[in-house]
């Protein structure tokens, strides 16, 4: 079994892969009307809800919910850039880099605790 304090990193890590590709996967896909992509997103965002949900459930018994948002951006982030690199195909530039890091080290303010 997966531990208590990892079980909600590894379901926000899912939901977000599907939430990413909800948001951005129709991107490739602009010959099909919107309609058409906001419903197969919609139904793409419905199992995100069905892993996020219990992702932040259970990792409320370990993590406050500020800690928990806070993991989710992270997450998001990675996901997003993985998605953007290899789906989308494009380039990271070293201003995005620079964005992630300022947002990581928000992260660990959270996580620090009080100063």
């Amino acid at each position: 079994m997966i531990s208590p304090s990892l079980l909600p990193i590894v379901l926000l890590t899912m939901s977000n892969v599907f939430m990413t590709t909800a948001w951005y996967g129709h991107l490739k896909f602009t010959d099909r009307p919107l309609w058409v992509v906001v419903l197969v997103s919609w139904g793409i965002a419905f199992f995100e809800y069905c892993l996020a949900v219990p992702a932040n459930r259970y990792g409320h018994a370990v993590y406050s919910a500020a800690e928990l948002k806070t993991m989710q951006e992270v997450i998001t982030l990675i996901v997003f850039a993985f998605f953007s690199v290899f789906y989308l195909k494009e380039a990271l530039t070293i201003n995005h880099a620079v964005g992630f890091l300022l947002i990581a080290a928000g992260a660990f303010f959270v996580f620090k605790g009080p100063l």
